[in-house]
């Protein structure tokens, strides 16, 4: 007696594995109807640009030869929209695995590699909202500075924070919460400080200034200010971001294996 075996074809695998310009609409769609991520990300950097920013003496003082103060204080509240904009939408993950649609999408063409990208990006879109509505505000008032620099740093402040869109996949996989940004706040503001966001660095004494150089924010801060300051920010800052990367990446990569091996 012979028995006959069904075979079940392989799911083809769409282009791009499923990666598509409608799902990353929707997907941005869903983070912008977020308000209280939109308030956070997007409107209070330029609020603490406008209150710490313009109107005060040091405004329109020199920071550097290329750029005054409130330059400096534009690209610093830039940066921290950015953080907090990368990190936010990375993290929405973390109630799409509670919800159980993270789920749903495996049973779909999408594959998980074309799922992390997508939820990568959606995160730097809105990072550069948050950095090009800071610096709306900053051209509309009193900062000033050279008008290569305007897109310069800009552009540096938006890569930069691809090392905050990983860290926000990370979290989103290490810590299943709905809450998850009310989590990483307080500890996302801790970085900005110690990446001298808020403060500047040289005005800090010498042992926070150590501990500032291991932090996540330090790399990316010194690189983007610089091209204002005229300051070179060494091959220090650049290994940070990088070693930063590597860290958040892998530690994204491998939560992610451990995800789906339990489906």
């Amino acid at each position: 007696m012979t028995t006959a075996s069904a075979t079940v074809p392989e799911r083809a695998v769409p282009p791009l594995g499923g990666f598509n310009t409608t799902l990353l609409r929707i997907e941005l769609r869903r983070l912008l109807r977020n308000r209280r991520t939109v308030i956070f990300s997007i409107v209070l950097p330029v609020v603490f640009f406008l209150l710490f920013g313009t109107g005060k003496d040091y405004s329109l003082q020199s920071a550097g030869p290329h750029g005054n103060w409130a330059a400096a204080i534009m690209i610093s509240m830039a940066l921290y929209g950015a953080m907090l904009s990368t990190t936010a939408g990375g993290a929405m993950v973390s109630s799409e695995r509670s919800q159980g649609w993270s789920r749903q999408l495996r049973l779909t063409p999408l594959t998980p590699t074309a799922y992390i990208a997508v939820k990568v990006l959606v995160a730097m879109l809105l990072g550069a909202m948050s950095i090009v509505v800071v610096y709306a505000a900053g051209a509309l008032t009193q900062a000033q500075m050279g008008h290569h620099l305007w897109w310069e740093t800009a552009l540096i402040a938006w890569v930069g924070s691809l090392v905050f869109a990983a860290f926000g996949v990370f979290m989103g996989y290490l810590l299943p919460s709905d809450n998850v940004m009310q989590i990483l706040g307080p500890g996302l503001a801790l970085l900005a400080f110690l990446g001298g966001l808020f403060t500047p660095l040289d005005q800090m004494g010498h042992t926070f200034q150590t501990i500032a150089k291991f932090t996540p924010m330090y790399g990316v801060s010194q690189l983007t200010h610089a091209p204002l300051t005229g300051e070179s920010p060494g091959w220090s800052a650049v290994v940070n971001v990088l070693v930063w990367l590597a860290v958040f990446a892998g530690g994204a990569a491998w939560r992610f294996r451990r995800d789906t091996a339990r489906v």
